[in-house]
């Protein structure tokens, strides 16, 4: 990682070239991908208007997430980062163009647009957590929290502007969505380019099971940051509610494309609002217990979300999902980051990306299926309600994470307990 700067001062962080240059290459990706989503999730909606399609959308590209993590977190660590970042978002481009293709000839499917997927969720795969273990070596040390607020705070910018340009776009047909994409995904990869070759990686390793295992046998000596993972699991496994927003927007809320991008979008908003303040003032102090606390506000927004039938209200109730749902993440990324050694960095932001892929993709696959037996509604409140029950469940299981007062690790006695 780039040396501390002196006591006192300040950069900017949009003075140094190599963060510039990783947050267009990630804000453009994102952006992207979140229009592929929404275009994605509408057409199989319109192909086959099942609710179990849903969620196996999520199923689908959880698979990648288990398979090939800890092979990810290898890579992460003996590759230059910036060419795997740049190789994923070059074969998403491209897949993109399949979709396009098989869009306008008329000739895609069910099965096929299963198939893509499952490559774009293997790309992805690859993608985020070599992402997050390339930050810590762009920004000295002491702007890291900052950046990584940053980071999230671009991210959920893009998470707005993406369904929300891929439901109006959608009125052109899937096909300008798809094409629009291909493009920026294309430009993403030529930023991770052009991000300075100087930004260092660990030694690289020969492959072996050792290797594969390094980052779970870290976090397995670590019980704070353990917590923090699995922490994250089990909440948005039951929380989830994105699989299920076009049934709200089209049977519930009656809106159309348009209704499902405001809907994608809310939470970003949240989200946007909570990091653009945390990247000018990282979160430090009582961490733990903020933690604790954004994971039940998430699960209490669930619940009045299940049970709205307004779309004014819904848009509410997912702004403050959102904005809990981004305090949460640049806490665990922050607590990660600043916790874990460079040569292992990579392996153990896979085993976090692996968890939390996989629950994301996972937790969708849980709302659609039991959407599919009892209905949406009953399905978003036991996520909600479940997710507050294993907020207060964790808080038992790991008190010392509750203990945890800043970032960077001090010799009091709450740190020496964790």
């Amino acid at each position: 990682m780039t040396d501390p700067i002196p006591s006192g001062a300040a950069p900017s962080l949009l003075r140094q070239p190599a963060f510039v240059c990783f947050l267009g290459s990630r804000v453009l990706s994102v952006t992207a991908y979140q229009m592929q989503t929404v275009a994605i999730g509408w057409q199989i909606y319109e192909l086959t208007g099942s609710a179990l399609d849903l969620g196996l959308v999520g199923l689908v590209q959880f698979v990648p997430f288990v398979l090939l993590s800890l092979l990810v977190g290898h890579f992460a660590d003996g590759y230059d980062r910036r060419g795997v970042v740049r190789l994923c978002q070059a074969a998403m481009g491209l897949l993109a163009l399949a979709l396009a293709a098989g869009t306008a000839s008329g000739e895609i499917g069910r099965g096929l647009m299963f198939g893509l997927l499952l490559l774009i969720a293997t790309a992805r795969t690859f993608e985020i957590p070599t992402m997050h273990a390339l930050l810590p070596g762009l920004v000295p040390a002491a702007v890291l929290p900052r950046a990584i607020a940053a980071s999230a705070s671009a991210n959920q910018a893009a998470t707005i502007c993406g369904p929300a340009l891929g439901g109006l776009i959608y009125a052109f047909g899937a096909t300008t969505v798809y094409a629009l994409c291909a493009a920026l995904f294309a430009v993403a990869a030529t930023l991770a380019t052009l991000i300075p070759p100087h930004v260092r990686t660990a030694p690289r390793q020969k492959l072996s099971l050792q290797s594969l295992m390094a980052g779970l046998v870290y976090l397995r000596g670590q019980p704070v940051l353990l917590g923090v993972v699995t922490l994250d699991l089990v909440v948005v496994l039951f929380g989830g509610v994105t699989a299920l927003l076009p049934i709200f927007a089209r049977d519930i809320l009656l809106t159309g494309p348009w209704g499902l991008g405001l809907l994608r979008a809310a939470p970003a908003v949240g989200a946007l609002a909570v990091t653009a303040v945390l990247a000018r003032r990282a979160p430090d102090g009582r961490l733990g217990l903020k933690l604790f606390a954004a994971t039940a506000v998430f699960g209490a927004a669930t619940v009045v979300f299940a049970l709205s039938t307004s779309l004014a209200l819904s848009l509410a109730a997912l702004a403050v999902y959102g904005a809990a749902d981004a305090t949460s993440v640049v806490i665990r990324q922050g607590l990660i980051q600043t916790r874990t050694p460079n040569a292992v960095l990579g392996r153990v932001m896979a085993v976090n990306s692996m968890f939390t892929g996989t629950t994301g993709t996972l937790g969708d696959f849980r709302a659609g299926a039991v959407a599919a037996g009892t209905g949406p509604v009953a399905s978003a409140l036991v996520g909600g309600v479940g997710a507050i029950v294993l907020t207060l469940v964790w808080m038992r299981l790991v008190p010392p994470l509750a203990r945890i007062e800043r970032f960077a690790p001090d010799d009091g006695p709450d740190e020496r307990a964790a």
